[in-house]
């Protein structure tokens, strides 16, 4: 008795792997077809849907400063591509790692999660505007409490706040500050040292106020 051989599954009936393969390509080609008609269609100098770039006026390290920015812009990306303020760094872009802390009204804040036009009006302070002898950015060289230094400018915003809020800073623990700094991210790892610089700069403050 002969014995049938196993025989290769058939495609289904009409339609076989070239042809898909010829169909998906011949879609792309078709397309392609339709934008480029679309866009030879459009009239000549036609304006952009959507709002344009608008003047603005930021408060920024007690200073004001005009720039024009399109309404979509963050106040990280005015300070590091309008003003060349780039001690704000724009890491995560969604308010997680706190590398772009800038202090606003008093309080830190994200800045990649305000928009530059919504930030007119309210006073800006960055680690620019901070001086380079305040007694924050000293406490983190006593301790080393930078590594890449990736991250220490946004951490010094992060710390200089925390100390404005605090009511007793100069009697801050270890844990109120591991609390207090919870917002910002150092992929180094130096937070031992980051909370050591801390609670040096609250001991280091005068009448209850960071210099700078």
């Amino acid at each position: 008795m002969s014995s049938k051989k196993d025989s290769p599954a058939k495609p289904p009936s009409g339609f076989s792997r070239r042809g898909f393969l010829g169909v998906g390509l011949g879609g792309g080609a078709l397309g392609t077809g339709v934008l480029e008609r679309e866009a030879e269609a459009a009239p000549a100098g036609a304006s952009v849907a959507g709002p344009g770039p608008v003047p603005i006026t930021l408060n920024l390290n007690g200073k004001p400063v005009n720039l024009t920015v399109e309404p979509c812009v963050t106040l990280v990306d005015a300070l590091r591509n309008y003003l060349d303020l780039t001690g704000a760094k724009r890491v995560c872009d969604r308010g997680t790692c706190g590398a772009c802390t800038v202090e606003m009204e008093g309080k830190t804040v994200y800045s990649c999660t305000v928009l530059a036009i919504d930030a007119q009006g309210k006073n800006i302070q960055t680690i620019e505007g901070l001086g380079a002898n305040n007694p924050v950015s000293a406490a983190f060289v006593n301790n080393d409490a930078q590594q890449c230094g990736y991250c220490t400018p946004g951490f010094v915003m992060a710390v200089h706040g925390f100390l404005q809020e605090h009511p007793n800073p100069a009697k801050l623990t270890e844990e109120e500050v591991k609390h207090g700094l919870g917002g910002n991210l150092c992929r180094c790892g130096t937070y031992m040292g980051i909370r050591k610089a801390c609670i040096e700069a609250g001991r280091n403050m005068k009448g209850g106020k960071t210099n700078g």
